[in-house]
């Protein structure tokens, strides 16, 4: 544990107090992080976002450059997130029709990777990325669906820095 750390987590220093962690003496590795969320609709409204018919034009474009903002101002929004230089974003979507009969939700899959080589890793700008994408999906379609649920919104993958690789079990390819 590093000195000033409670408990292994070093947003904390010895008095429970949130501080900044200091990377200055980090090694700048290559960093790639992989977050997803789902946003739970009407069938009717996804056929909209698919069709490219929604409303409001074209809700997957708009939704892709606020999720690569959300992305890239992350330190603004995260108070203990570091500014970072990041060298891509990628975001994904895939819609999600329920089988007839199932009983199952449509819902739209949304992905982000977000890479950097840096100190600390991208981990939160992802989750940004996923979360600001799902939200201006929301905002452009409330008109026709307020029912809409973001939803699972998680980290499914990242790599290099010292804690190494992580995957989340169970992840599919979107």
């Amino acid at each position: 544990m590093e000195r000033g750390e409670v408990q292994g987590l070093s947003h904390l220093d010895e008095h429970g107090r949130a501080r900044m962690v200091d990377v200055g003496g980090k090694e700048a590795t290559r960093r790639r992080a992989t977050a997803r969320g789902r946003l739970v609709m009407q069938p009717a409204t996804l056929e909209l976002i698919l069709a490219g018919q929604a409303p409001k034009g074209d809700v997957l474009a708009v939704a892709r450059v606020a999720g690569i903002l959300a992305a890239k101002r992350t330190a603004e929004l995260i108070p203990l997130c570091h500014p970072l230089p990041l060298t891509a974003v990628t975001i994904r979507f895939a819609g999600r029709r329920p089988e007839p009969g199932s009983g199952a939700p449509a819902g739209l899959e949304i992905e982000a990777t977000v890479e950097t080589v840096g100190p600390t890793g991208v981990e939160m700008e992802a989750l940004a990325a996923v979360t600001v994408a799902g939200l201006t999906v929301y905002d452009m379609c409330k008109a026709v669906d307020r029912g809409m649920v973001l939803e699972a919104v998680r980290l499914t993958a990242k790599s290099g820095g010292r804690s190494g690789d992580y995957a989340r079990e169970g992840e599919k390819p979107l």
